[in-house]
């Protein structure tokens, strides 16, 4: 079926199942006695596969859309009141389920009951912490609140929780910044928060189906205060200091009730990149990309990064959206605008495996700056077309240009240390690029319950275009000295189209149990065009082409993929188990300076499998299995190679095959609401057939590759192949309780890894082993908001084995160790310390460094409710900060040092916007659900960053 029938169908399943329907649920929460409207009574909406929840209105009226056919048991919580229950049956129709007069509690006389609010409460898949058990500064963002909670983690810019990476944050139920985690937690206070869930969130595909589709990622919702809802409220701030540092910026929200719009600001030169996560990497030259496995020190395929090392000047700003047009048009937005400058000065040594006891030594000192423009837009709208119709929207679009520049000065040495070669060259690459994407997803609902009709289709466009000039003198030392130079100018292009539909259909067997067919074709195309030219010194211009260097290639893929998936599920189990069939074409053509073709088919089995078990109250089991492909990059398939470096030749391999990886998980997780104690274990294993890693070979003479390009001796030419043999495993302890003699919580963690990453050197295929075992605690204070300290400390062991070059298996440690602290007094003074000590071990000789990174700062607060601030903040007091990292492959083992921010004091202004609305005048019961939760939840079933760490001040 080509590409415009395919469309053609599709657009018809839409016309088609457009005006069927599904369910909703309608009624209204009275007092019993007075007959008056109740207004913010709870409901909560359940069953095995579902948890939704809202609240009654002004006039009592509680109104739920767009519920998936099914029996649910409903429960409308109010406080003072009985907690009333029933059960409904929802079937294509909105049920009204009338008046409930809600009747009073008994009286308690003379009797004073206080409630303990536990610090983690255990709701089917989502753990959920209550904030008021967490103890943090008054100017404390949510950031600080939840790295004193237990399994969640920030360190350098990524937010992990449970041992995953967190990929989005909502607030009440609702999108935040997109998918910058960061953004959302470090750009909203801590005061707003009741509560922070952590769940497993389903893919926007798997919940409107309500089967798992293998797709979903880990997820933090934040719930607010019911009294901070309404209003405006952030916080503003400017500084300057000692070697012209300076900053400025802030975050304002603008919350009414479903409406809220959030801005923010940043500007400065030390480092701050409060949002950069997922702000575009700029292009960084052609060629980069092709290595697998992470072989090679940088990608830009995935085209956005974390906050970078080196010294930042960032100028940027953001806005957030967030608003329901009319009852049924739920819309948020994001857009960021990012202008970026990053210096980061280099030096590394690394360690070149070959077969046998011989090895060289490569050590190289770069220059480096990167001026990067940025812009994204992100957007989710979703339409409630009927009860039973829902349409979902959700385009992206990123923009950027990049310039940098790179001076690089490198030697390799043999192992007696003699002299072999050496490089100095400048790179400058100028580009510019945008990726736009736009996702439709439609789902309608029978009227038999279970039976749904799901149907998608996603759309991609993506552009790059670069400039390198590159001039280079290389040395190679043979008794005499022979030179070879460099003086080129490259121009690279790629463009990406692709197209992908799911169609999904799913049918009730038995009371219990759902069949899930679905079917998914796609198709990509994807053109790269290489030319490189000489300097032609009679004309002064870069106008000799050379073909030897210059490549167009056009890889296109058609996958079919389809199969059946049957899911059983109750209350306290969920199990579910499928298999896909995949057939999949590759068509590579390259049309310059040769023509050729070729052609390449593939068919997979693909099971999957997840299990899900409520052992207790207290306690759950996950186990998942699933099976994927992975095809190669245009840039890897290009057969071109890259000579920016002439020591570390480049090139692309158009015999590429498929990857097919089986990834089995588990997590157990335990909370006791009433001890405080929770105790987490992650069990993730990885195993990957045809991995894309690197075939090295190092020249033991000198080989002429083209008839302007020579591999030297001593040199090496990297191109990307498939391997067998991928592991990479790792596995998650996490325990925490409160000790109350202390008012402290307590989080011991304990974790292991093992990576195994197969490669090729001189055709001998060589297998990295790394072992890494590692363990830390945290002692985070819950004295009061006046006095918040923590300590920490974790260290990281880890063993490096090699199956070609045994005697450079080595072993090396690391530990950081931290103590901060705040101390605030009732009438606004304050002081601050962050003191981090870091200890490497077993590294190269000049990286086994012991240093302190101690900052402080102290200030007074003062106007009107202490809402202006002014602080004196030094950085690097001790003037020791460093900033190194190990990196270990198939093919070799690098250490790496790079700039980092020294020490600069600075004072800073900052005033607190807080005015927040008029409070409801009843609260629901402490424990009730939340309202805002998104459908799709399960949940009804320091270290530093890089580049010396974001400053302190």
């Amino acid at each position: 079926m080509n590409m415009k029938n395919f469309t053609l169908l599709l657009i018809g399943a839409f016309a088609y199942f457009f005006g069927h329907a599904q369910g909703g649920l309608r009624g209204r929460v009275t007092d019993s006695s007075s007959k008056a409207p109740l207004n913010g009574a709870t409901l909560e909406l359940k069953n095995s596969n579902l948890t939704r929840n809202t609240i009654s209105s002004k006039t009592g009226e509680i109104v739920l859309n767009n519920i998936p056919d099914g029996s649910y048991k409903i429960s409308i919580t109010f406080v003072g009141f009985e907690t009333f229950e029933k059960v409904v049956t929802v079937a294509g129709k909105t049920v009204d389920i009338g008046n409930i007069a809600m009747k009073r509690g008994e009286r308690l006389e003379e009797v004073v009951v206080k409630a303990v609010t536990p610090p983690a409460q255990q709701k089917g898949d989502t753990v959920q912490f209550n904030a008021s058990q967490f103890k943090v500064n008054p100017d404390a963002n949510v950031e600080d609140l939840v790295k004193k909670m237990p399994g969640i983690q920030v360190d350098g810019g990524q937010v992990k929780a449970q041992g995953e990476q967190v990929k989005k944050v909502t607030i009440d139920g609702r999108e935040f910044f997109g998918d910058d985690a960061t953004a959302a937690l470090r750009n909203l206070p801590a005061e707003v928060v009741d509560k922070i869930q952590v769940f497993d969130r389903l893919s926007d595909q798997a919940q409107l189906t309500g089967v798992d589709d293998g797709n979903g990622y880990k997820a933090i919702n934040i719930v607010t205060r019911e009294d901070r809802r309404n209003g405006q409220f952030g916080r503003v701030y400017a500084g300057y200091g000692t070697d012209d540092r300076y900053q400025a910026g802030g975050a304002v929200n603008f919350f009414n009730k479903n409406r809220r719009i959030s801005l923010v600001g940043l500007f400065n030169n030390i480092n701050q990149q409060n949002f950069a996560g997922s702000d575009i990497l700029g292009l960084t030259g052609t060629g980069s990309g092709r290595g697998g496995g992470g072989a090679g020190r940088g990608s830009t395929d995935n085209f956005q990064v974390n906050s970078r090392p080196g010294i930042t000047t960032t100028n940027a700003l953001g806005v957030n959206y967030s608003d329901l047009w009319g009852k049924n048009f739920n819309v948020t937005g994001s857009y960021f605008f990012n202008n970026g400058v990053n210096d980061n000065n280099t030096i590394s040594t690394r360690q070149l495996l070959y077969a046998g006891d011989s090895t060289n030594y490569y050590r190289e000192v770069g220059e480096n700056q990167n001026k990067n423009t940025s812009q994204r837009v992100n957007m989710r709208m979703e339409y409630k077309i009927d009860s039973a119709n829902t349409l979902l929207i959700l385009p992206t679009f990123n923009f950027q240009s990049n310039d940098n520049y790179s001076k690089v000065t490198g030697l390799m040495n043999a192992q007696n240390g003699s002299p072999m070669s050496s490089t100095d060259n400048t790179t400058r690459t100028t580009g510019n690029g945008y990726n736009f994407n736009n996702t439709f997803l439609f789902r309608h609902s029978f009227a038999k319950k279970g039976r749904s009709f799901t149907a998608g289709l996603t759309t991609g466009l993506n552009n790059r275009q670069s400039t390198q000039n590159v001039a280079s003198i290389s040395s190679f030392y043979k008794g005499t000295i022979e030179y070879d130079s460099v003086l080129q100018q490259q121009h690279a292009e790629t463009k990406n189209y692709n197209l992908s539909a799911n169609l999904s259909y799913t049918e009730p067997i038995g009371k219990k149990g759902i069949l899930q067919f679905n079917y998914n074709p796609s198709y990509s195309s994807n053109d790269a065009d290489q030319k490189t030219w000489h300097f032609d010194a009679g004309t002064g211009k870069f106008s000799q082409l050379d073909s030897s260097l210059s490549n167009v290639f056009n890889n296109e893929v058609v996958t079919h993929r389809g199969g059946i998936t049957y899911r059983f599920g109750d209350r306290d189990k969920n199990f579910n188990i499928g298999l896909d069939g995949q057939s999949t074409t590759l068509d590579n053509v390259q049309t310059y300076p040769q023509q050729g073709t070729l052609k390449k088919n593939f068919s997979n089995l693909l099971p999957n499998a997840m299990l899900r078990l409520k052992l207790s109250d207290k306690s759950n089991i996950r186990i998942f299995y699933r099976s994927s492909t992975s095809n190669p990059s245009v840039n890897q398939l290009q057969n071109v190679i890259n000579n920016s470096n002439t020591l570390f030749l480049t090139t692309g391999n158009p015999n590429l095959d498929q990857s097919v990886s089986n990834r089995l998980g588990g997590r157990y997780t335990y909370t006791n609401s009433r001890k405080g104690n929770s105790f987490f274990i992650n069990f993730f294993a990885t195993q990957t057939d045809g991995f894309i890693t690197n075939a090295t070979y190092r020249a033991s003479q000198d080989s002429v590759l083209t008839p302007t390009v020579t591999l030297y001796k001593g040199s090496q030419l990297s191109k990307p192949i498939n391997l067998n043999g991928y592991w990479n495993t790792n596995t998650l302890f996490t325990y925490s309780f409160p000790y109350k003699a202390l008012k402290t919580n307590l989080t011991f963690n304990a974790g292991m890894s093992y990576i195994r990453t197969p490669g090729m050197i001189n055709n001998l295929i060589n297998q990295s082993n790394s072992y890494t075992y590692s363990g830390g605690i945290v002692a985070a204070s819950n004295i009061s908001e006046y006095v918040d300290f923590n300590l920490n400390y974790s260290a990281s062991y880890n063993n490096v084995t090699n199956k070609i070059q045994p005697t450079l298996n080595n072993h090396y440690f690391s530990q950081v160790a931290g103590l901060g602290f705040t101390l605030l007094t009732k009438n606004g003074w304050f002081l601050q310390n962050d003191l981090n000590n870091q200890l490497y071990r077993g590294l190269s000789a000049a990286y086994n460094q012991n240093f302190w990174l101690w900052n402080i700062a102290a200030g007074k607060k003062f106007l009107k409710d202490q809402k202006g601030e002014l602080r004196l903040s030094v950085f690097d007091l001790l003037k020791q900060n460093r900033a190194i990292s190990r990196t270990v492959t198939a093919d070799y083992i690098e250490d790496l040092q790079t700039q980092v921010l020294t020490q600069y004091f600075m004072l800073t202004f900052s005033y607190k916007i807080k005015n927040f609305g008029k409070a409801p005048e009843r609260k629901r019961a402490e424990g009730m659900p939340e309202p805002g939760m998104p459908g799709g939840y399960p949940g009804g079933g320091g270290g530093r960053p890089e580049g010396g760490g974001r400053p302190w001040n």
